[in-house]
């Protein structure tokens, strides 16, 4: 079994060689425009195109769904809707769900278990989200590194 790398650095920026997959967290009601999102329009237009354009279509938009973005050869955005809306719910429940996370990071598994890709993220599901890293790292275990995909979680300087 693999473990989570953990370095400071910036996500955007995904270190090593091969194939890489930079999964982040989006909201399920087409809301782009706060958090790690912002990193990524400033370096490639295609997943805020993308995450809205299947926002709009409807498709398969729902909690759980991962949507893979090439934005350069041998490197894609994945676009994770894990959390519901972007406010806290009824009795202060944060907008983080746990169970669309995994969903999400078992459809990127499949995903970048067919091109022999690793896979970098933020701290996923920990900003705006509202959630909370001991709950999130067993999940990238169980859905990524126990299936020998190499992953490296980022921690802005």
């Amino acid at each position: 079994m693999r473990e989570i790398r953990y370095i400071r650095g910036d996500a955007t920026q995904p270190i090593g060689d091969g194939k890489k997959i930079i999964v982040h967290i989006c909201n399920d009601i087409g809301r782009w425009g706060k958090g790690f999102v912002l990193a990524l329009s400033a370096r490639w237009p295609q997943p805020e195109k993308e995450y809205r354009d299947w926002y709009a279509s409807g498709e398969n938009f729902a909690l759980g769904n991962a949507q893979l973005v090439a934005v350069a050869p041998q490197l894609w955005v994945a676009n994770v809707i894990g959390q519901h809306k972007i406010t806290n719910g009824k009795g202060g429940l944060p907008p983080v769900r746990y169970e669309a996370i995994q969903e999400g990071l078992r459809q990127v598994a499949t995903f970048a278990s067919a091109r022999n890709a690793s896979v970098h993220m933020p701290r996923i599901g920990c900003g705006l989200a509202g959630g909370t890293w001991d709950k999130i790292a067993p999940i990238i275990q169980q859905e990524l590194t126990t299936t020998g995909i190499d992953v490296t979680v980022y921690d802005f300087n």
